[in-house]
């Protein structure tokens, strides 16, 4: 076997017109490579063979590329380097040498040894960092990616674009996870009554229509809070929405303040205000407040003089 090879690799040497010793190296990490790349499709065709679903399948072809690319690495740099005597030392000089041209790729690798080791986001999470909000559908070494929320659209629905993102971000901006442990929200609705409308019964209102929409998502923030504490230290006082009021310059403005799933916040939001509209439309002693524009008698005169 080793004459074959030597017999091939002097073949190649007359052919390019270099060394045997560097013709053995080009061989060998040619078929380094290729055995690589063999034994990978061996895996993931026994995988897909052991199991049908699409996430294992997914996660494995990822994961699987990263670990087989760092051994094609250290195998392809013993062959070039023989003469270091352990991997260590190889790796130490490699690292010298790269700190200094690849530094932000490097800083993606440590902040995708970061992601899987700490987790600060799982795949199907939302999170928000770099100013971008989105779903997490992809992690890879150097990047990853996000259907993104918002930005385009009104409320938080997804735009359709996909959003790559470095994997250095989770070490200079901040990470906020929005579903991970505790997947509810506090969400909030403005609305603006006139100073002459009657803003405690629009306020008990208003506070009877959020609470029974948002009844059942009370009773299961208390139950998943508690698993949430296993690995968080949350602690939340008041469950159970309210309604605040405050002076506006506009009229009086109401604020309900209540727990809701993530990805329902638009579609209750919307519920809520298609209830309160038409309960207020049948008080009389409600109205909403909007910017108008009075004109006094005199005022009037003035504008209708001819030039």
């Amino acid at each position: 076997m080793l004459y074959e090879f030597q017999n091939i690799a002097g073949q190649v040497s007359e052919y390019l017109g270099t060394s045997e010793a560097m013709s053995e190296k080009l061989l060998s990490t040619l078929f380094i490579i290729l055995g690589l790349v063999a034994l990978r499709y061996l895996l993931i065709m026994l995988v897909f063979w052991r199991s049908d679903k699409a996430s294992i399948h997914y996660t494995f072809k990822r994961y699987s590329f990263q670990l087989f690319f760092v051994l094609g690495v250290l195998m392809v740099g013993k062959v070039w380097f023989e003469g270091f005597q352990s991997v260590a030392t190889f790796l130490g000089l490699l690292s010298v040498g790269l700190a200094l041209a690849l530094r932000e790729l490097l800083t993606g690798l440590a902040g995708w040894i970061y992601i899987i080791v700490r987790q600060p986001f799982e795949m199907g999470d939302r999170i928000e960092v770099a100013g971008v909000k989105g779903d997490v559908i992809d992690k890879r070494m150097f990047t990853f990616s996000v259907i993104e929320i918002g930005n385009r659209v009104d409320a938080e629905h997804s735009t359709g674009r996909i959003i790559h993102i470095p994997n250095s971000k989770v070490f200079t901006d901040t990470v906020a996870n929005y579903t991970s442990g505790f997947p509810f929200i506090w969400h909030e609705i403005p609305i603006t009554i006139t100073y002459g409308s009657d803003h405690k019964k629009a306020r008990e209102l208003f506070l009877k229509v959020v609470e029974e929409h948002t009844a059942t998502y009370v009773e299961e923030a208390e139950h998943t809070i508690k698993h949430a504490q296993e690995s968080f230290m949350l602690k939340f006082n008041i469950y159970t929405p309210t309604v605040f009021a405050k002076v506006h310059e506009q009229g009086v403005r109401l604020t309900a303040r209540f727990l809701c799933p993530v990805r329902k916040t638009r579609s209750v939001e919307q519920l809520i205000s298609l209830d309160l509209i038409d309960l207020f439309e049948k008080e009389k002693d409600i109205q909403y407040a909007f910017n108008t524009l009075r004109i006094r008698p005199e005022q009037q005169q003035s504008t209708d003089k001819p030039d």
